[in-house]
């Protein structure tokens, strides 16, 4: 590897780039318009082009795209080359600032839930100068957004950014009142990717893996993550190998990877950056889930990015920690070190636990997803029960707050290690939740919700939006009021009153908690479709209009198209499942029923001979078959009921209710028989030979 400095954002045309290449008028036109919100010039844009042009053809493109990010949940590219006609038979290089600015690819193919007619192909993408445009292989990729011909929003980022602004309006009208002289307030997120990584020779052998990405069927392994051996071990030559090259290409894209090691399963590790904005946040994660799937080829393997490839052990997440900040580098959820500060930072905490009691449901809808559905609540993933983790000193200071009663507060304890030359060190004033889905860790949220294949754009539009609406309901009371530190200390109490039922500081995973959270009358929302159905209620409405996030029309067409990939994952699960069944299971179990007969025959003929376990096994194995039969046609004929559902919300439910049941059942048959059938009949490779064949 090359030194890091010089490697790190060498394909990327970065602000330093920028200075270096643009004239200093064009360099602060630009600066001008991102700090104001304001379109770029056709002059300032042919310059900017430009400059973009020749400094990625001296890095070696050819090409140019516009990568944008539909509402697939994956990023699209159309490529073009830089190359014009010159008129004497030859070619230029050329890019102009109109391409810059906007393309029209087409958009008829792309999910549109209604807000478009099929043969309305056109569709615009628009640059996006907050995010810099980088090089991969020999293409240079302009982050853009991308809307219809009517201006709809077609895609995740436009949302994403519309939430920013809202709220960073919001938090301006509070900070201004408190003689803070912030211009902007930045939504930082770090999203940590968790991942497998199996062999792929093996995972060519697994239908279900290749067409669906999860295992449909699996034995429990002899041996799973129950020994914790695999957290935090040594890292194998082969996966070390992969992160080193994962790493360097991470950096020449400006992505700051920084942690990296083996996750709680067999076969499964993480990935972590250092924060930044959310918008970047966004992109870079889309590139680092797109470069972690392209990077594992080449070592011979295949990264499995699904929520639950494997049934018994961990799922993987996206732990989404989620801040905000000043752009003078202020965290307005650090504590502070004098009273104003403290009470700054107690108004903003509380705006974020209003926010996540008064809008649950958002919450769960914004990680919601078949994949998702199978890691909620099983395997140290949280629960589908919203509740925000603050720990006990923070919660004890509010709890003071609500009852106007003193607060003495926690002397810092020193943490004793107890051997003799390893220095004590200061105890931090709360422990972590792991198994909180909205835990507090400092100076941050870590939304621990979100799964591993998603977008983090989704979450984190819903996160600033609702936040933007209670610090918006704050500053409204405070912009009336003579007294404002007195007006906040009463916002803070009332706001502690009113929402102290989403705090919960103890184990998520217990069924007294499942039974505490129903008294408390949080929302318990266990799948896709009991989220969606709460996604058009009057108060997500308001919300998303009021803040210029979405249109009403743009969420029916979000809805629609969460419906239609929730129901089509089920199906070709299901599909998939049968196939599967039908072509290599059962003729597997009656290759090795048929030798197992042939062994009863040959040991029958001997006088005295014991065969009554081998009969046993050969009608175990009948049976089983049976099942599988009458368990497979029985699935074919769920899915074949998908069609007749009315619409995507009762075919959703239909998945939910009369498919996978029938899914599950018919695991649980064939998982029977690959513990009994003989090895070297089983038709694909096992959970042992898929988690220890790295």
């Amino acid at each position: 590897m090359k030194n890091i400095k010089d490697t790190f954002g060498s394909m990327v045309f970065n602000d330093a780039v920028m200075q270096e290449r643009l004239p200093r008028s064009t360099y602060k036109a630009l600066k001008t318009c991102l700090a104001s919100d304001t379109p770029l010039d056709i002059d300032t844009a042919n310059v900017v082009a430009n400059a973009m042009k020749d400094w990625a053809i001296e890095k070696g493109a050819t090409h140019f795209t516009h990568w944008f990010q539909p509402m697939t949940g994956v990023t699209a590219e159309k490529h073009d080359s830089f190359i014009a006609p010159s008129g004497d038979g030859t070619v230029i290089t050329e890019f102009k600032g109109k391409e810059l600015i906007k393309g029209e690819p087409d958009a008829s193919s792309f999910p549109s839930g209604g807000l478009r007619a099929t043969f309305e192909a056109r569709g615009y993408t628009a640059w996006d100068p907050s995010s810099y445009a980088f090089i991969k292989d020999d293409t240079l990729y302009i982050p853009t957004a991308f809307c219809s011909y009517g201006g709809q929003a077609l895609d995740k980022k436009t949302p994403l950014l519309r939430s920013i602004q809202a709220l960073s309006r919001q938090a301006l009208r509070i900070l201004r009142l408190l003689g803070n002289n912030a211009d902007n307030i930045i939504t930082t997120v770090g999203p940590e990717q968790e991942y497998f990584l199996i062999d792929r020779e093996l995972y060519l052998k697994r239908r279900d893996l290749v067409i669906t990405g999860k295992t449909l069927f699996g034995a429990r392994p002899p041996k799973g993550q129950e020994m914790d051996d695999h957290y935090f071990g040594a890292i194998k030559t082969r996966v070390h190998e992969y992160m080193r090259d994962l790493d360097e290409e991470l950096w020449k894209l400006g992505i700051q990877a920084k942690t990296e090691h083996n996750e709680v399963a067999p076969a499964q590790h993480e990935t972590a950056p250092i924060f930044t904005g959310a918008n970047i946040a966004a992109d870079h994660n889309q590139l680092t889930m797109d470069m972690m799937k392209r990077l594992a080829r080449k070592h011979g393997l295949v990264c499995l990015l699904h929520e639950k490839p494997f049934a018994g052990i961990n799922g993987s997440g996206k732990h989404n920690n989620w801040s905000m900040s000043t752009n003078t580098g202020v965290n307005l959820l650090e504590p502070g070190k004098t009273p104003a500060e403290n009470a700054q930072f107690l108004l903003f905490l509380c705006a974020v636990i209003a926010a996540v009691d008064d809008y649950q449901e958002l919450l769960r809808i914004s990680v919601a997803s078949a994949g998702n559905d199978h890691r909620l609540g099983a395997n140290e993933a949280p629960p589908a029960v919203i509740s925000m983790f603050l720990g006990d000193e923070l919660t004890e200071i509010l709890e003071s707050i609500e009852r106007e009663s003193s607060y003495s507060g926690r002397k810092k304890a020193l943490f004793e290690v107890g051997v003799h030359y390893l220095p004590a060190f200061a105890k931090d004033s709360t422990d972590r939740n792991r198994t909180s889905p909205f835990a507090f860790t400092g100076n941050k949220f870590e939304f621990r919700m979100p799964g591993s294949s998603m977008s983090v754009s989704g979450p984190n539009t819903v996160l600033n939006t609702i936040v933007a609406e209670e610090l918006c309901r704050f500053a409204d009371v405070l912009e009336c009021s003579d007294d404002i530190p007195g007006t906040m200390t009463t916002l803070i109490k009332n706001s502690i009153s009113a929402h102290k039922r989403i705090i919960f500081n103890g184990n998520n995973y217990s069924e007294e908690w499942r039974a505490e959270a129903k008294r408390r009358g949080l929302s318990d929302l266990p799948s896709t479709p009991d989220a969606l159905a709460h996604f058009l209620d009057r108060k997500n409405v308001d919300l998303f209009t009021k803040h210029m996030i979405y249109t009403k029309e743009e969420m029916q067409s979000r809805l629609e198209i969460l419906s239609e990939s929730y129901c089509k994952t089920i199906n070709i699960e299901a599909l998939t499942m049968s196939d599967m069944a039908r072509k290599q299971i059962i003729p597997a179990a009656g290759d090795y029923a048929s030798a197992l007969g042939k062994t009863y025959k040959a040991v029958s003929l001997c006088p005295g001979a014991p065969c009554r376990r081998i009969s046993d096994t050969l009608v175990k194995l009948g049976v089983l078959l049976d099942k599988m039969y009458e368990q497979t046609d029985a699935l074919d004929s769920a899915a074949a009921g998908i069609k007749a559902c009315a619409d995507s919300a009762s075919m959703s439910r239909y998945c939910r209710d009369s498919v996978i049941p029938a899914m599950n059942k018919l695991r649980i048959t064939a998982d029977m028989l690959e513990m009994i059938v003989g090895e070297k009949y089983w038709p694909f490779p096992t959970y042992s030979d898929l988690l220890f064949g790295v």
